[in-house]
C-alpha cells in the first residue's frame, strides 16, 4: 500500500521534473501536455517505473536480511 502511494505521488513529481528538463534544454517557456490523456499516460508510465524500482528495492532487501540471518 505504501509503494503504491509512493509510486503514485513520485509519478506525478517526475512528470514535472520531465517537464522543467525540457524546458531548460530545449529554451521553452511553455509546454502544452496536449491534453489530459497524455499527461495520464505519462504519469501512469512513472508510476510502472517507479513501482518496479520499488518493488525490486523491497525484494533486495528481503534477500540481504535472509543472507544476514543464515550467515549468523
Amino acid at each position: 500500500m505504501i509503494k503504491t502511494a509512493f509510486s503514485f505521488a513520485g509519478g506525478f513529481v517526475l512528470v514535472f521534473l520531465e517537464a522543467y528538463i525540457v524546458l531548460v534544454f530545449k529554451g521553452y517557456h511553455s509546454i502544452e501536455f496536449g491534453g489530459m490523456r497524455p499527461f495520464l499516460n505519462v504519469w501512469i508510465m512513472n508510476f510502472f517505473l517507479l513501482f518496479s524500482i520499488f518493488t525490486h528495492i523491497e525484494m533486495w532487501r528481503n534477500e540481504q536480511g535472509k543472507t544476514q540471518r543464515t550467515t549468523r
